[in-house]
């Protein structure tokens, strides 16, 4: 693979004294190697980093489309102190941990099993494998109806349906999307999001060496054992980066809340977000949770590098 920076022309004399032409060539075999990359980057840099300054810019001024509304000025810190002091926002802050501690952590625990269950062998494992992954194909807006009105919704619901086929009393008033809206979004979430870490878990199983496993097999380890001192260690790599990237997806789901409850006593920032500059039309706050939200994804994302790097280092050690 051809490295994007070319190297210098090898050289037995002095760098002072190298001619002007070994350098200028050196210049245009780098453009070479650069200049495919230039569209990808004019693109990212339109299409992200743009934005993000102009929501940088606003989250730093008074800005609201209100009647009533004062003109735009510079704010400074203000709506930041909004955002942290305000109670709303501050229950979207911890409705968006909680929904996010709770899905990723479950979803670890039961990704951890299927994945477990999947690589051993049997007849239609492929099938079933194909089964366990369909819901993180499925749009995230078209999970989150189907699941509030074909599946939660009183009266009506899959749920309330075969609970009263089965006699509970009171099945058919029982109110997921309003009496416990946070449990009805974890619960799609994890059914939605468990397939995702599975596949990084599974991928993490078949790639431990079998030999070792029946070497301790032959040694007296029984399963227990073999999973706790073998396998755990193995994949606590790919268990890591399966929970760091869940963590980045669910901080940023809107999709759930705006599909199964509306932000009815599960608002998260996300939603926050929608809600003040669609609703409230007050930009300058919607920027500043904004630029909350895009500060701690980079954060987690930053700690996902750098599970990946050394993941891929252990990798390559091991070979």
């Amino acid at each position: 693979m051809a490295s994007l920076t070319a190297p210098l022309p090898a050289t037995t004399e002095p760098a002072a004294t190298r001619p002007p032409e070994a350098y200028r060539k050196w210049g245009r075999e780098s453009w070479k190697l650069r200049a495919p990359l230039l569209p990808a980057l004019v693109f990212l840099i339109v299409v992200t980093q743009l934005p993000f300054v102009a929501t940088l810019v606003m989250s730093f001024m008074n800005w609201s489309a209100q009647p009533d509304a004062p003109g735009r000025s510079f704010a400074g810190f203000d709506n930041f102190k909004t955002v942290f002091t305000t109670p709303a926002y501050r229950t979207a802050v911890l409705n968006t941990i909680e929904i996010t501690v709770v899905v990723v952590g479950v979803s670890a625990l039961l990704a951890l099993g299927i994945a477990l269950l999947l690589n051993n062998a049997f007849v239609g494992r492929g099938v079933v494998r194909t089964m366990m992954i369909a819901p993180f194909l499925i749009v995230p807006i078209a999970a989150a109806v189907f699941w509030g009105n074909g599946i939660l919704m009183t009266g009506f619901g899959l749920v309330d349906g075969v609970l009263g086929q089965l006699g509970v009393p009171g099945a058919q008033d029982i109110a997921f999307l309003t009496d416990h809206p946070k449990l009805a979004i974890e619960i799609e979430l994890i059914w939605q999001w468990t397939p995702f870490m599975m596949l990084i878990l599974l991928a993490g199983l078949q790639s431990q060496d079998p030999e070792v496993l029946e070497a301790a097999s032959i040694d007296g380890c029984n399963g227990w054992q073999t999973f706790v001192h073998m396998t755990l260690p193995h994949v606590r790599r790919y268990l890591e980066l399966s929970i760091v990237l869940g963590t980045i997806f669910i901080v940023q789901n809107f999709d759930s809340v705006l599909g199964m409850t509306g932000g009815l006593n599960s608002t998260n920032i996300p939603f926050a977000v929608y809600e003040t500059f669609y609703s409230a039309k007050d930009y300058g706050v919607a920027s500043a949770l904004g630029v909350v939200v895009v500060i701690g994804s980079l954060i987690i994302a930053t700690f996902a590098l750098r599970v990946v790097s050394s993941l891929l280092t252990d990798e390559e050690a091991a070979r």
